[in-house]
């Protein structure tokens, strides 16, 4: 496991604060995943690629901790951001609206375009077909596209 978590553990981490409210959210996740992952690892192919099995692991941890917030009377949001700080400060309204698309869409985006994974990879992971994911990232772009119009008063 330790070789998978020097190899792999930098870009898991990046995934997990993509995901996250906050850094704390983030730590959680990531340890959560490569527990479960060290728990399943006997169900792992050694033939295919570990990176997409991570990544579902870490997914579907992720989808789990929201529906058990979902479920829950007292719901411990802490304001944070969505990502890790952008290089520019020209990024922010975009980071901004991405994390305020619907989950879906913003998990989709965050696959396809944070972690630059093909269609192929996302529907992998996300376990749906490519092309709902091409459908999701159509209407995602809409969306950016909107708000970040909005927001600017410009056009795209």
């Amino acid at each position: 496991m330790d070789q998978y978590i020097r190899q792999y553990g930098r870009r898991l981490y990046g995934l997990c604060r993509s995901l996250c409210r906050n850094v704390q959210d983030a730590d959680d996740l990531y340890q959560d995943t490569w527990l479960k992952a060290l728990d399943k690892l006997d169900s792992y192919d050694p033939g295919l690629p570990f990176e997409p099995w991570i990544t579902r692991i870490c997914v579907n941890t992720y989808r789990n901790v929201l529906r058990r917030l979902a479920r829950s009377p007292v719901r411990p949001m802490e304001e944070g951001e969505d990502f890790p700080a952008p290089d520019s400060p020209d990024y922010a309204p975009l980071y901004e609206a991405v994390h305020g698309l619907p989950e879906k869409l913003r998990v989709t985006v965050v696959l396809y375009y944070f972690r630059d994974m093909d269609t192929a990879g996302t529907a992998e992971v996300l376990g749906v077909p490519q092309g709902t994911v091409k459908s999701r990232l159509s209407k995602a772009r809409k969306l950016l596209k909107e708000v970040l119009e909005d927001a600017s008063g410009s056009s795209f």
